[in-house]
């Protein structure tokens, strides 16, 4: 069976890291931690020159965790994101040739959108599991709750300004299925090779979300 958005969202729960790799020598190890931490999904954005290179490590060392590729904002990164091993494509926003490079690749795809114009655009397109960026904490909570009403059955992955202060009070929502973290991994960490930080931050995270109910 194919592998779909929905599925990946469901089993990132409560939070995806969101990593920016700049030496991709320390991809393998940092994936590690976060296993360890009980992390089954992640996204490498393509910020860096050698991100493709980490997706490509991590894929090939850890083939039971979902590894996906993010920041994707040109159609020619969707094929290669693909042929690096990604899992899953994540983009800022959604625009139609980034639909169609995605429907190419085959391959999971998690738009991002800020409006309930922009929601309208991605369902038109198809896609019914959306990243909300950028999640700017009470405000995009109270947003959230808004469009739940009018978009029944959609689903949201908040990225963009979670942090721990605010994670709990975007997964009680129940259009949130998970949300995408960057403090879970912090530049300054990866540099420190501060592994077992890195673990600890992620089994809290996990931790958390265990103790709040699924969406319905």
């Amino acid at each position: 069976m194919a592998l779909t958005m929905e599925a990946v969202l469901q089993r990132a729960r409560p939070v995806m890291p969101v990593l920016v790799i700049e030496d991709v020598g320390l991809a393998v190890d940092l994936a590690a931690a976060l296993q360890a931490g009980g992390v089954q999904v992640l996204e490498v954005t393509l910020r860096t020159h050698r991100a493709l290179e980490a997706v490509s490590a991590i894929s090939e060392a850890f083939p039971d965790l979902l590894v996906g590729a993010g920041t994707l904002i040109h159609t020619e990164q969707f094929l290669e994101a693909r042929d690096a091993g990604a899992h899953f494509v994540v983009s800022p926003g959604c625009t139609q040739r980034l639909a169609a490079a995605a429907e190419d690749a085959g391959l999971p795809y998690l738009p991002g959108v800020m409006t309930p114009s922009e929601v309208l655009q991605a369902l038109e397109y198809g896609y019914r599991s959306l990243k909300l960026f950028p999640a700017n904490g009470n405000a995009s909570v109270k947003m959230l709750k808004s469009l739940k009403g009018p978009f029944t059955g959609i689903r949201f992955c908040p990225t963009g300004g979670i942090t721990p202060d605010n994670l709990a009070g975007f997964l009680r929502l129940p259009n949130v299925t998970c949300v995408g973290g960057t403090w879970i991994a912090p530049d300054n960490l990866i540099r420190a090779r501060a592994w077992d930080q890195i673990t600890q931050l992620a089994r809290e995270a996990q931790l958390l979300g265990g103790d709040l109910e699924r969406p319905t």
